[in-house]
């Protein structure tokens, strides 16, 4: 049987030892601040916002939100962030995505300072990871080399299989590999013989967008498989980009969807904002 690689376990652990930081940053006068945008009240961008503010919370990191109209002028948004950025108080500054479609996303990605990127999102951040100079990483690749050291995967020397090139997740998660020593692949949309390549994966990360394409015939046995997909199935349950059921019988290692993947990212962006702090002060 699969070992189950639960983040829900794993992102407790890591926000009870960023709760003690932020104590310990407290008695020694230091406030942490993250704050976040919402551009109208897309319900999947709701949840998450809620789901940010209840983590910071928790682990004492204070927040502030803007809950803006959808039909906020792009200038209006972009002079919001120019204020933030200005704000020492402010350590991180967060846009929820997806914006509405008349404001530029790679503008107002480009216009949050790199120092208060604590999505990792803003071009200097991710040049910072492609060289190896510190910088701030996109929150679901770092969750997820946690959820691997924290497991006990040995990642170095071994074949990383990576489904999906996205800026968010595909290219982050290859450098951070990378960083770890693996061997890594990269597949997408216009790769040939899909199934064969993935076969060849002792670790194999699945961000394709597809529910339950990947089956136990894309599967090598003993492989580690982390789904980064989420989706709802025909009976309207949450589901992966993995056919968790049939693959989990042949890996060594697999994350559930929910459960998995999911809970890290948050717990990342609390960790990206404590070290903005850390590095302000």
């Amino acid at each position: 049987m699969a070992q189950i690689i639960d983040g829900k376990v794993i992102s407790q652990i890591i926000k009870n030892e960023l709760r003690l930081q932020v104590q310990d940053l407290q008695s020694k006068g230091k406030k942490c601040t993250l704050v976040v945008i919402q551009v109208g009240n897309d319900p999947a961008s709701s949840v998450y916002v809620a789901n940010k503010k209840k983590a910071c919370e928790y682990i004492g990191i204070s927040s502030r939100s803007y809950e803006l109209p959808e039909e906020t002028p792009e200038q209006q948004l972009l002079e919001l962030i120019d204020e933030l950025n200005n704000d020492a108080g402010v350590h991180g500054i967060l846009c929820q995505l997806p914006l509405p479609k008349h404001i530029n996303e790679k503008r107002v990605i480009n216009r949050i300072s790199p120092q208060k990127d604590v999505d990792g999102f803003h071009p200097q951040n991710v040049g910072a990871l492609m060289i190896g100079e510190q910088g701030f990483v996109s929150c679901t690749p770092a969750g997820i080399i946690e959820l691997l050291k924290r497991s006990d995967v040995e990642i170095e020397g071994r074949h990383c299989v990576i489904i999906g090139r996205s800026n968010i997740v595909g290219k982050p998660m290859a450098m951070l590999m990378l960083r770890e020593n693996a061997t890594v692949t990269v597949c997408h949309s216009k790769t040939k013989d899909l199934q064969n390549i993935c076969r060849q994966a002792d670790i194999l990360i699945v961000a394709m967008g597809k529910p339950k394409y990947i089956t136990r015939d894309y599967i090598k046995e003993g492989a580690v498989v982390i789904d980064v997909g989420i989706h709802r199935d025909a009976s309207n349950k949450l589901c992966g980009d993995v056919d968790y059921k049939d693959v989990e019988p042949v890996c060594s290692a697999i994350t559930p969807v929910p459960g998995g993947v999911g809970p890290m990212t948050i717990c990342m962006l609390m960790k990206n904002c404590i070290d903005a702090m850390k590095d302000y002060s």
